[in-house]
Formats: structure tokens, C-alpha cells, sequence
């Protein structure tokens, strides 16, 4: 079993661990994900038919404009958002969306994110001292 630690900035404080769903391809907001199931429906993602429930996403940034955001918060209502969530860098709308979800979120981390942690990956995100670790098989 192989374990990685990664470093980082720390944005929303918690921990938290999950199976990485990992896309330079960000989710669409309004229609990308199905608000009772949290499903990614958007039609050709690499997460199509994937759950971002309980998942730690890893994504490139947000779609569109600051909706995008919204549905975050809609996903964290009803109970199917992700665990925590890991940006490149933090922009308006990645940063709404980490304070309205209020999972674990690390950001600006020293090496690519896309480059270490795989789609399948177990991941434990500490939003409280920056660090990611990466545990695979």
C-alpha cells in the first residue's frame, strides 16, 4: 500500500476522507449533477453516472458563473455532496462553493494535484493544516 502526502493551503477547516473522483473537466452547475441522487448527468463528463456523494472531488474549478456555487449548497442540503474538495487554486466560484457545502477544502498545493491523486484513490483531507494524504493499493 503506497502513501503520499501532499501540502497545501488550508480554506475550510475539518477532516475528511473519501474515494477521489479526479477530472481536469469541471462539473456543469445547474444541470451537471441531479439534486436527489447526486449523479453527475452531464452528458459526456468523465464522472457520467458516477456519484459525487461522499466523495472527495478534485476538480480544475468551477463552470459558468457563480451559480455554479449554488448547487453545492443544494448537494450539501440534501445530503448527497462530497466529502471535501481539492482545487488547484481558488477562485470566486470554487470558493463559494467550498463555504457553502462547509467540507473540508484544501487548495494551492505545492505539487499538481491531477499529476499525484488517481479517480479510486482513498484520500484523507485535512482542511485544518493543508495536507492531503493519498493512500493507494
Amino acid at each position: 500500500m503506497e502513501k503520499i502526502i501532499m501540502r497545501g493551503r488550508s480554506a475550510i477547516g475539518g477532516v475528511a476522507e473519501g474515494i477521489a473522483m479526479v477530472s481536469r473537466e469541471t462539473i456543469q452547475g445547474w444541470s451537471g449533477v441531479d439534486d436527489k441522487t447526486g449523479i453527475v448527468i452531464e452528458k459526456g463528463h468523465p464522472f457520467e453516472g458516477m456519484s459525487i456523494k461522499g466523495a472527495v472531488l478534485v476538480l480544475s474549478g468551477g463552470k459558468g458563473s457563480n451559480g455554479w456555487s449554488c448547487h453545492f449548497h443544494a448537494a450539501r442540503v440534501g445530503g448527497i455532496g462530497p466529502a471535501a474538495l481539492i482545487f488547484p487554486k481558488m477562485d470566486s466560484r470554487t470558493g463559494v462553493a467550498a463555504v457553502v457545502t462547509g467540507v473540508p477544502t484544501v487548495t494551492d498545493l505545492e505539487q499538481d494535484p491531477f499529476e499525484i491523486i488517481r479517480t479510486g484513490d482513498l484520500v484523507r483531507v485535512n482542511g485544518d493544516n493543508g495536507t492531503v494524504e493519498i493512500t493507494r493499493n
